[in-house]
């Protein structure tokens, strides 16, 4: 120790001494090489070497006594940090001294001490010694975990304590002379290297009995896992699993849950959250996180118990949304089911005696929480009937009322009104699981009346602050929109008790005022909550009015007047993100569901030129679109009224319906890949309409119930309907169609020949490739096959004959031009030589003498040569005439 203390003045003497004869440059040079092995030499006192030597030794009680004192003055020696460069030395003397613990209880303290020294800033000589030391200094940093199986409380502790240092590390009061300290996060990222978090997981085994140990390594873990690199190794160690069976272990102060818990947060923020809900989903991880949160809600009453129960809640909540997680098995699902509704229903329960609601934020949250687990429950099949026993119908069912005062008088307005929105919301998922419940509580009644005060002008003003608030502040629109998407949802189900039980009570007409309420509104300024109100409306319309003829006449004449502006929307708002789309989609479905197979409907909507409108949006060609009005004009063609409308609309440069139709095959074949030429032509003979899809295909046999990709397609592309409508308009005498219009009609008429081929083909392709036809099967095969080819060249040659009618009509047209042309220059030559004639008379007398005299020769020439007897004579000049004209 002597020679410690004396190192420091013998350096500064050292300093002292050297010459000052030199350069100034070369005087301070000289003082920090002396300075540095001044440094040297200090650290050099201390032999590490020496002491691995020394604590390898064993036997003796003298022995001992000098291992002990040597690593006092080990000890003594680094109090003020490590230099990376010794870092892996004392981890060598660490592994010694736990290896001797076992035997020497004395070894106990200065490995404790050692183990500390780890918890300060580690010191660097130059910049470069955090990369070359990093290797050696991981590892060490990882042997602190692996240190843990020592058996000794102390060690155990000491070590959780070090590395807590990391995260909150503090500059010793003095540094080593000529030595920087680490940066703040070296030790944390050495900590990441070498895997420390996953070591110390597995380590949780070791102290599995112990509490205080236990609470140091869960606070060691609770630092480690702000980290995602540590997280991904410590999930890697099944931490989830581990912790969560660690949380309903005996502890008075609370530490235990509160650290697991926030660990597991941590991981399932920083890593995959499904491999962590997987490791929770344990029957006795489900357990454990049961018993704790029925004891911090039995018995919890601080502000902090509140808010755990809660962050259980939600951890909960995940394990629910996992499938394999026994959430009904261990009865969790059954408590928080009972929980979320004993408020509103008002029955006893054993599972919940006990629990008092105290109405504060935290209960309010956790009542937000329970009603996001039913709904989430509902998707599971098995949940059913725990849904149904407990009563979850009635209690969804206590919120659809008009809001005239909070229902608890505890819950502010604001709080009420939020509860109310998200248990509508949740019931859209729990009513399609349980019609009958929903029935038998007359909750269509129910939602019919709370929709009709939805349309009031009751001085209601919604705050509109939450999620499903969204868009409802100072309105109603918030409840109607989840009013109605559980009709929508019920509906959607087509359960006929459902539909007559609305259509009993007046639904179609109160939808109606619905679709009215928000069409004005909409008037006054669009927003997505006004677009969604209607496009469900409309929805809803069109399930209770299919199929039922005295429906679609209740819908007649207002519906349709109510209809008609959606398809009069401006084409720019389809794209404005608002959903104006899915307004339009639920428009068309209504009109095809509520107009179509009603005579009395179709004939009012052609006479508000509802076909002139649906042409107008088919003219747009949006592919979406296409397809489904293209089916609705199909069904209209059954009323003869449609077909005068086809042929009298006209687009934009005077386009026909016929050459719309026939603009959208081509591009359909031009979409599936269908070979033509560029004039239109047929390519194939032997398959004219097969898509590129088709061609690839190989030959799969299938049974004879199941549709062939031939029969498929038609039901995919718009040829099939465009084909139908063509039959309807005819195929002759139709305006406005161009040769290559009458090239592409020619395919068109001919497709359902085309497509009995295709048929054909696919059936001898499915026989040869099972078996070889008997003979007479084998001709009649070949036959259809012929006559399918025959069809494509007759085809093709009117395909010919039209184009070579064209080529024909171009030339005559050609010719006349040329006529004209020819005509009109002889015309100009005759004018120019006029004109000639004219400057030439004016400008040579005896030029215009000679004029006048072929002037009166051709006078002459042109009297009768009959003289009347005693007639009088007129003369044919002007006398004094001066003018060359």
């Amino acid at each position: 120790m002597a020679s410690l203390a004396a190192a420091e003045p013998s350096a500064s003497r050292a300093a002292s001494r050297s010459p000052a004869l030199a350069p100034s440059r070369s005087r301070g040079e000289r003082r920090r090489n002396t300075l540095d092995a001044a440094q040297d030499t200090q650290l050099k006192s201390v032999d590490l070497d020496h002491v691995i030597k020394l604590l390898k030794g064993s036997g003796s009680k003298d022995l001992e006594k000098e291992q002990l004192k040597t690593l006092k003055k080990v000890i003594k020696h680094f109090e003020n940090g490590l230099p990376l460069k010794n870092v892996a030395q004392i981890t060598e003397i660490l592994n010694l001294c736990a290896e001797k613990i076992n035997e020497q209880e004395a070894f106990t303290e200065p490995l404790c001490e050692l183990i500390k020294l780890f918890g300060l800033p580690f010191q660097k000589k130059k910049s470069s010694d955090e990369v070359n030391y990093s290797v050696e200094v991981s590892q060490s940093i990882a042997h602190l975990g692996y240190l843990m199986r020592v058996p000794r409380s102390q060690v155990k502790i000491q070590i959780c304590k070090c590395i807590v240092s990391f995260y909150n590390m503090e500059l010793p009061g003095k540094l080593l002379p000529g030595y920087q300290p680490t940066s703040a996060s070296y030790k944390i990222q050495m900590a990441e290297v070498g895997g420390l978090a996953e070591t110390l997981v597995l380590s949780l085994a070791l102290v599995e009995n112990q509490l205080t140990e236990k609470l140091w390594v869960l606070k060691a873990l609770q630092h480690l896992s702000t980290s995602g690199y540590n997280c991904r190794l410590m999930v890697k160690a099944q931490a989830a699993s581990r912790l969560c069976l660690y949380l309903n272990g005996a502890d008075a102060s609370g530490q235990l849950v509160f650290r697991s818990s926030d660990i597991l947060w941590n991981l399932l923020e920083n890593t995959s959250k499904e491999e962590v809900v997987n490791q929770l989903s344990s029957l006795e991880c489900v357990h454990a996180l049961k018993e704790v949160f029925v004891d911090l809600l039995m018995h919890g009453f601080r502000h902090c118990d509140y808010q755990l129960r809660n962050d259980l809640l939600v951890i909960a909540t995940l394990l629910a949304e996992n499938p394999a997680a026994p959430m009904i098995e261990s009865g969790f699902a059954e408590l928080l089911i009972v929980l979320a509704t004993f408020a509103e229903v008002k029955l006893p329960n054993p599972l919940v005696k006990g629990f008092k609601l105290t109405y504060s934020y935290e209960d309010f949250e956790m009542k937000k929480l329970l009603f996001n687990v039913i709904g989430i429950l509902s998707k599971d099949p098995f949940a059913a009937q725990l849904l149904s026993e407990n009563h979850v119908m009635p209690a969804l069912l206590y919120y659809v009322k008009p809001t005239q005062k909070p229902g608890f008088h505890d819950w502010s307005a604001a709080q009420y009104e939020e509860l109310q929105l998200h248990a509508i919301a949740v019931l859209a998922s729990v009513a399609p699981v349980l019609v009958d419940k929903y029935l038998s509580c007359q909750a269509n009644t129910l939602l019919l009346v709370f929709l009709e005060w939805c349309m009031g002008q009751d001085p209601f003003f919604g705050q509109g602050n939450s999620f499903h608030g969204t868009g409802g502040r100072g309105n109603k629109l918030a409840q109607m929109r989840y009013g109605l998407r559980v009709l929508r949802f019920v509906v959607s189900l087509y359960d006929d008790a459902v539909t007559i039980n609305l259509c009993d009570q007046g639904a179609i007409s109160q939808l109606l005022d619905i679709l009215k309420y928000a069409a004005n509104k909409s008037k006054e300024k669009e927003s997505t909550i006004l677009l969604e109100i209607q496009a469900d409306t409309l929805f809803i319309l069109s399930v209770l009015c299919e199929n039922d003829l005295h429906r679609k006449e209740l819908f007649s004449c207002e519906g349709i007047a109510i209809l008609i502006p959606f398809f009069k929307m401006d084409p720019k708002k389809l794209y404005s993100g608002l959903g104006h789309n899915c307004l339009l989609f639920s428009a068309l479905d209504c009109l095809w569901s509520c107009v179509i197979g009603c005579y009395i409907a179709e004939d009012y909507f052609i006479e508000k030129q509802g076909i002139f409108l649906l042409l107008d949006l088919l003219a747009l060609k949006e592919k979406n679109l296409c397809n489904i009005i293209l089916g609705i004009l199909a069904e209209f063609c059954d009323n003869p009224k449609t077909t005068l409308h086809m042929r009298i609309w006209r687009g934009k440069r005077d386009q026909t319906a016929a050459n719309l139709l026939i603009q959208l095959w081509r591009q359909e074949e031009l979409d599936l890949g269908v070979k033509r030429d560029r004039y239109g032509m047929i390519v194939d003979i032997k398959r004219p309409i097969a898509t590129s899809f088709q061609k690839q295909q190989k030959v799969i046999p299938v049974p004879a119930n199941c549709p062939s990709f031939a029969i498929m397609e038609i039901s995919e592309s718009i040829r099939a309907k465009i084909y139908s409508l063509f039959c309807k308009l005819g195929f002759e005498n139709l305006p406005g169609l161009s040769a290559k219009d009458f090239v592409t009609l020619a395919i068109i008429q001919r497709y359902i020949d085309f497509k009995v081929g295709e048929v054909w083909s696919e059936i001898c392709a499915e026989i040869k490739e099972e078996f070889r036809p008997v003979t007479p099967d084998e001709k009649t095969l070949k036959a259809i096959s012929k006559v399918s080819e025959e069809t494509g060249r007759t085809v093709v040659a009117l395909q010919t004959e039209v184009l070579e009618s064209q080529h024909h009509h171009k030339i005559q047209e050609e010719e006349k031009t040329y006529k004209e042309i020819q005509a009109t220059h002889t015309q100009r030559e005759l004018i120019n030589k006029s004109w000639e004639n004219f400057l030439t008379r004016t400008s040579n007398f005896e030029a215009l003498k000679k004029a006048k005299r072929l002037q009166e020769t051709s006078i002459e020439a042109s009297r009768s040569k009959a003289k009347v007897q005693n007639g009088p004579f007129h003369s044919a000049d002007i006398k004094k005439l001066h003018t060359t004209v």
